[in-house]
């Protein structure tokens, strides 16, 4: 492949990474049902210790709401690009939901304004999930 073109990366240290999901409210989780895999859009909040994620719950019938379920490692990429610069971080690791309490007031602050998506606002409820930050790998592209 002697005509394509190519950026080289590098990998990010752990202040990098901590200073981009500190700044970042969302990203893609993967998950998997065996060798059936989904993905799916989400917001997160990233604390220095916790990675949790803000799922509605209005429909235990969802697909997501399943493949959590069914999911034992998932993992979580936040990334940002174009032609001349990217990065990107995976976070991987088990999947459960949080058994912390948090009230309306703080959910709004660590995350940005839900996207209603064919739904009322009194349908929309919330569960957060916590991923265990067992493996975080960053990479950019070099300078």
């Amino acid at each position: 492949m002697d005509h394509v073109e190519y950026v080289y990366t590098v990998g990010m240290d752990d202040a990098a990474v901590d200073e981009y999901l500190r700044h970042g409210s969302h990203g893609v989780l993967a998950l998997a049902d065996g060798d059936d895999a989904y993905a799916v859009p989400l917001s997160y909040h990233y604390d220095g210790h916790r990675f949790l994620l803000r799922v509605s719950t209005h429909d235990d019938t969802a697909e997501k709401r399943r493949y959590l379920d069914t999911t034992e490692t998932a993992t979580f990429v936040r990334f940002a690009g174009d032609a001349d610069e990217s990065w990107s971080i995976h976070v991987r690791g088990p999947i459960g939901e949080w058994s912390g309490t948090v009230d309306e007031a703080t959910l709004n602050e660590w995350f940005p304004p839900f996207r209603l998506f064919d739904e009322t606002v009194d349908d929309v409820e919330f569960a957060l999930y916590e991923l265990g930050m067992e493996t975080v790998v960053g990479r950019r592209t070099v300078d």
